[in-house]
């Protein structure tokens, strides 16, 4: 217990306690400010003029009001309106202290927010008990709410982590796949950005283009399943080499699901989605227009642009010219009709996205720590 602080009763007074008098009578709060020294309060201010107490309020603060009702300028009752009108949650212990005694005046006061009466002429002994009583239920509300922002603290900071620790274990799958198929290691990063950009294009919110971006970085993580022959092949597939690499997207489904965390249900929503097409000749499951995953539909136009404009073992790479016709060309069979037009609206960033995140120049040890951080500043920069 604090040496300031009195044990009374089941509870504890703070004798550093913000008290606040209002009464426009001098010789009244003369005598109110000597009952709190008596009782060794020693943190109280007085007003003789209520038009005054909003402004304090809205300074210093309170912890208990001490309150005349009868008073010129602005009546007690008012002084009790304006201070709910401002207080919002706060729990304001206000003690009138009154000549009248009059029921109507009590319940009025007490509709208004009043805890408390005494009636004038008062006793010393009556008002110091009363102010203790106030001040242990203050002084027990103060505890509560500090309390309950260590909590709300504390649970912030645990979601953080569990929220970083999905994201960590969705980079470390993705980098996973980039180990099976080193020569596109940092097109996961590009087509999560890309789907960030274009997801905002799209009119979502910056949590779901965010979640959209780390999820779609575990788009291939299926290939994992995938016969090296097959994967890294330096030509054309058959017809059963093209059996195997089909089913990385239902492999990578499998790979992501059970687990209930959004980031995780989006990421298997897209890595099952991601090759459907939009007249509904993709796979696995031939979907057909809105049927297929809004994220799935986002992330297939950044995916497949990232692969034309990169260096394959079967093929160079394509020109951005090149491949932004073959996306045009996509729309409405390959692609949704309505996001192709956004997709080369921010052609621009895209492209620039590739420098950042270059095949040839990145440095590969540092992307997988370094990419989320630099990406929002890219943004930021107009890329």
């Amino acid at each position: 217990m604090r040496n300031d602080a009195v044990k009374i009763g089941q509870g504890t007074v703070d004798k550093e306690s913000h008290i606040l008098i209002v009464d426009d009578r001098e010789e009244n709060v003369l005598l109110l400010e000597s009952i709190l020294i008596q009782a060794g309060y020693r943190n109280f201010a007085s007003l003789t003029d209520p038009t005054l107490v909003e402004a304090h309020y809205l300074e210093h603060g309170f912890d208990l009001l001490l309150l005349d009702i009868r008073m010129p300028k602005m009546s007690g009752f008012e002084v009790l309106r304006r201070l709910d009108e401002i207080s919002g949650d706060d729990y304001l212990p206000v003690l009138v202290l009154t000549a009248q005694t009059d029921v109507e005046t009590k319940i009025k006061a007490l509709e208004l927010g009043a805890k408390d009466f005494v009636t004038k002429p008062f006793l010393k002994q009556e008002v110091q008990l009363r102010i203790a009583n106030m001040l242990k239920i203050r002084n027990a509300y103060n505890q509560e709410r500090r309390l309950n922002q260590i909590l709300e603290t504390r649970v912030i900071e645990r979601t953080a982590e569990v929220v970083d620790t999905q994201f960590e274990i969705i980079r470390r799958l993705a980098r996973a796949g980039e180990y099976r198929d080193n020569e596109t290691g940092m097109h996961v990063i590009r087509v999560g950005k890309s789907t960030q950009l274009l997801a905002r294009s799209l009119g979502y919110s910056d949590e779901f283009s965010e979640l959209a971006m780390h999820a779609s970085t575990m788009h291939d993580v299926g290939k994992i399943g995938v016969p090296d022959r097959v994967l890294l092949k330096a030509g054309r597939l058959e017809a059963e080499e093209w059996g195997y690499m089909r089913s990385h997207a239902e492999i990578g489904g499998n790979i992501l699901d059970g687990h209930t965390a959004d980031v995780m249900e989006m990421a298997k929503i897209i890595a099952v989605s991601h090759h459907e097409k939009w007249d509904g000749s993709g796979y696995p499951y031939g979907l057909k227009g809105d049927a297929i995953p809004v994220e799935g539909r986002i992330a297939a136009i950044c995916d497949v642009f990232d692969a034309l404009t990169s260096r394959r073992p079967y093929k160079e790479a394509w020109t951005v010219e090149r491949a932004a016709a073959e996306i045009r060309e996509g729309s409405g069979t390959h692609f949704d009709p309505a996001f192709v037009p956004k997709f080369l609206d921010i052609l621009p960033q895209v492209v620039k996205l590739r420098d950042s995140y270059s095949d040839e120049t990145a440095d590969h040890s540092a992307s997988w720590t370094d990419w989320l951080r630099e990406g929002e500043s890219l943004l930021a920069a107009g890329v």
